[in-house]
């Protein structure tokens, strides 16, 4: 498997304060023949992330909309997104649309923890919390914090795939933090599993924003970004399994890497992979967790 890169198709500018800079974490929601709706995380001064939209037609690879301010605002202070909402999925259940985000806060004097929300997507494309607390939070199975989760529905079952943080330092100055599964028979209370991915100390150890294609046999595939812990920027690795709970790595099988030069040579990352008009295609980010922009590439066999 690789990826062509196709370029840079959308390049953040200022939509006033709430969307200062960046657009991280895209997520294509189809809203009619080519056209996709791309949700982001943008940023204030304060580097707290509110959701932010640009209308992407995949014919001509190219923007023709986009938000003039955030469509879903970081949460008050106190609230478990009140330093911001980086989203993660999209997918249905019960007749109802729904994202998934990481929301972020930061307690005072104390260190930023994360935890998994729920939007619903309206027909309007307007997104509201439902419900008000966190659809994961954390407790004694992730006690540290919670990121980017996926759902995906393999056969009658709902599997996510989200991060929990073991430790913020796993000896050589990096964070170990994993990804753990749950599953859901409504896609909305999940039941946590004792079933990590795997991952290595120094190799792959700080995983982010999981993005899962299943087919209709139950296997999938997986990539995702992540560090190694010996001091290099996010890259983007690969997994399979046979079924969606057993999973193998296959980091050098992601099949696409940073740029020699430009605004993905330094860092790749927070992918999110879907079909349209027979290809898989993938949006990412690059330098910068997002300030860059957004990319786009066509999967070649």
């Amino acid at each position: 498997m690789a990826w062509q890169k196709l370029g840079r198709i959308y390049e953040p500018r200022a939509k006033g304060p709430k969307l200062a800079s960046h657009a991280a974490n895209p997520l294509a929601v189809h809203l009619a023949g080519d056209v996709y709706r791309v949700f982001f995380s943008g940023r204030d001064a304060e580097k707290r992330s509110s959701v932010g939209w640009f209308d992407l037609d995949m014919a001509g690879r190219r923007v023709v909309a986009e938000c003039d301010g955030p469509v879903f605002l970081h949460g008050p202070d106190g609230s478990f997104y009140s330093h911001g909402v980086s989203v993660g999925c999209f997918y249905e259940t019960g007749g109802a649309s729904y994202i998934l985000f990481m929301g972020w806060h930061i307690p005072e004097g104390g260190h930023w923890r994360g935890e998994i929300g729920q939007l619903r997507l309206d027909a309007d494309l307007s997104l509201h919390l439902d419900p008000e607390r966190p659809v994961l939070a954390v407790d004694a199975h992730d006690p540290v914090s919670l990121s980017y989760p996926w759902v995906s529905r393999i056969g009658g079952t709902y599997r996510m795939w989200y991060g929990s943080t073991s430790t913020w330092d796993a000896g050589n100055g990096e964070m170990l933090h994993v990804l753990r599964q749950a599953h859901s028979t409504d896609g909305q209370g999940w039941e946590r599993e004792d079933n990590d991915l795997p991952h290595e100390i120094g190799v792959a150890q700080a995983f982010s924003r999981p993005t899962v294609v299943c087919s209709h046999d139950g296997s999938c595939q997986m990539w995702f970004s992540y560090r190694s812990g010996s001091g290099e920027t996010y890259r983007i690795g690969h997994a399979r399994s046979p079924d969606g709970a057993n999973w193998t790595l296959g980091l050098d099988a992601a099949g696409i890497g940073v740029s020699a030069s430009g605004w993905d040579s330094e860092m790749i990352e927070y992918p999110f992979v879907f079909a349209h008009g027979g290809q898989r295609y993938m949006l990412y980010n690059g330098n910068g967790y997002g300030l860059t922009g957004i990319g786009l590439a066509v999967e070649r066999e």
